[in-house]
């Protein structure tokens, strides 16, 4: 497998290795000796797997006192996936990464605990699948708008569908402004 490295620290793209043949394709999609050995020495507790439809945006998410860093791939259909720097003392704060997750290209993306995530589904129908480093809990969980002016996304989607808790996210203006966003 190749692990890229993208602009944000500790965000990395991998490209697993497909054994491809008359009879279809084989790939692992996590190894954790492997994927220590590449730098992503983490351990997963939670699997989740989502299906949605064309349009749909799931975002930006993530957890406030307990961060999830997570392994995202497409087991169907195509998406576009986004990790945002929402750290206000980083460096890259305000900076964000997007990449193509398909069923046919078996990328994936890493996230690490402390970035907002969410994706866009491009195909008619896509199916996610990803790993955890902490369970998720309601209570702790945190958005920021999905066009976020300073964050600038440049989604591929402009007609987007959101759930009513995806539309009632505030920016990172605001956030800063209530102090829910901390230092790391």
């Amino acid at each position: 497998m190749q692990v890229l490295p993208t602009a944000l620290p500790g965000v990395v793209i991998i490209e697993p290795t497909v054994f491809r043949d008359e009879r279809g394709f084989f790939l692992e999609t996590y190894h954790a000796a492997r994927y220590a050995e590449a730098g992503l020495d983490v351990t997963f507790v939670q699997d989740n797997h989502s299906r949605s439809r064309q349009g749909t945006l799931r975002g930006l998410h993530f957890q406030r006192t307990r961060p999830q860093g997570k392994l995202v791939r497409a087991v169907e259909g195509e998406i576009f996936d986004v990790a945002a720097d929402i750290d206000p003392s980083s460096s890259t704060f305000g900076h964000w990464v997007g990449v193509l997750l398909t069923a046919d290209n078996f990328k994936q993306i890493y996230v690490p605990p402390g970035y907002a995530h969410g994706f866009c589904v491009i195909s008619p129908v896509a199916q996610v699948e990803y790993k955890c480093t902490a369970f998720y809990d309601a209570a702790d969980e945190g958005g920021v708008m999905w066009n976020d002016p300073v964050l600038g996304i440049t989604w591929p989607l402009t007609d987007v569908v959101l759930s009513r808790r995806d539309q009632q996210h505030p920016t990172l203006a605001a956030k800063i402004a209530a102090q829910e966003l901390k230092s790391s």
